[in-house]
């Protein structure tokens, strides 16, 4: 769940997306001050909430951070509106301080490898394809569910046939300044803790 909000350059709207479709199978419909966004198939992409400077204390633009009190209130204003569906939102940290417990090379490609990454929660599979990843690291880990500073989602795949849920992320995919221009992942000293978000 993206949230966004920038009342210059598109007025007074909360923007909330889900996912993504293209825009020839959406659906729309406004009850009240809240356009209900969905595809052909009535599943939910997305609500617009206009007027939202009344019904939030928005101090900021751009993407917003989301909790599980905004969450409530967001789920208020969908409810004052109209609309009664629950948001059952997953609100675990995004990007996260993984270790990489074990590389192989991948079976169907030379560039690949398959890594063991452990996430504190949970350990994923991830092939990546930086020449730098080793077991031992500590590393930025994008889960399922982030969205990269360029607009891509995350999303569980299959990289040459093997399954990849998450990325290991580069300084520069993940926007930081001076970011080196040589292909690589970001490996972290080990005073980070695994598991722990990593702000950006």
């Amino acid at each position: 769940m993206d949230v966004f909000y920038n009342e210059k350059g598109i007025g007074d709207v909360l923007i909330i997306s889900f996912k993504e479709d293209s825009r020839y199978n959406i659906k729309e419909a406004t009850h009240g001050d809240v356009t209900k966004i969905t595809n052909l198939s009535d599943e939910i992409l997305g609500y617009n909430i206009f007027n939202a400077s009344s019904y939030f204390n928005l101090d900021t633009t751009g993407k917003l951070a989301v909790n599980e009190d905004f969450l409530k209130d967001i789920q208020a204003v969908l409810g004052k509106n109209g609309i009664q569906d629950t948001l059952d939102i997953d609100l675990s940290p995004k990007f996260v301080v993984g270790y990489v417990k074990t590389k192989e090379p991948h079976e169907n490609a030379d560039k690949l490898s398959v890594c063991q990454v452990d996430v504190g929660t949970k350990e994923l599979q991830i092939v990546c394809g930086a020449p730098n990843v080793d077991a031992g690291q500590k590393v930025v880990v994008a889960k399922v569910g982030a969205t990269m500073p360029s607009g891509l989602k995350i999303k569980p795949t299959k990289l040459r046939g093997l399954p990849s849920n998450g990325m290991i992320c580069s300084q520069k995919e993940l926007g930081l300044p001076n970011a080196p221009e040589e292909k690589g992942i970001y490996v972290l000293e080990d005073s980070y803790t695994v598991g722990e978000p990593f702000e950006f």
